[in-house]
């Protein structure tokens, strides 16, 4: 990022998983010397209330529907110390993510992208609202072509995510429409 205009990113967004990616924040925040970072995760996930209470015990009846972040139990690999803060993102969510995302560029990505740009955007409101700068970065897991069938369809959405168009209604002041 040397030759962006923030080349130290304010903040690193990423969805909680197995948190094998929270551990490997830690050289990196070491490197680019980041104020803070911010952990998410789907609002089933009981790494959340694990996070906020410390008890790394804690387990959920049911997990998330976003593939790959969406953990009923706190995995072994997760680091605590290096989120600095954590927040909740509605499966429904992570799914208008995508969607916007792929009206917006044409490409598609997985849901779990939903969650991390869910997540980058939510920042980069409280950024400007606070009248800062900065860079924020985030991860574009995979692409979203195995979730045809799934995430890109809408009645499949319906049955086992729930009302999307709240959160595209969030999304659509961001617009852009690149042709």
């Amino acid at each position: 990022m040397a030759k962006e205009p923030h080349p130290v990113p304010s903040a690193i967004v990423m969805s909680a998983g197995t948190g094998g990616t929270s551990s490997d924040a830690r050289p990196l925040s070491a490197l680019s010397r980041v104020r803070y970072r911010t952990g998410r995760g789907p609002r089933e996930l009981g790494l959340y209330d694990s996070y906020q209470s410390g008890d790394r015990s804690l387990t959920r009846a049911c997990s998330s529907r976003i593939e790959g972040i969406g953990r009923p139990r706190v995995e072994p690999s997760f680091q605590h110390d290096v989120i600095d803060r954590m927040f909740q993102v509605p499966d429904a969510a992570s799914v208008a993510t995508i969607l916007w995302l792929d009206a917006q560029i044409g490409r598609k990505a997985g849901a779990s992208t939903g969650t991390n740009l869910w997540g980058a955007i939510r920042v980069a409101r409280e950024m400007a609202a606070a009248g800062r700068e900065g860079s924020i970065v985030t991860l574009m897991c995979d692409s979203g072509r195995r979730y045809l069938d799934t995430y890109y369809d809408a009645e499949w959405v319906a049955r086992h995510i729930g009302e999307t168009a709240p959160f595209l209604d969030d999304l659509a002041p961001l617009a852009t429409r690149v042709a």
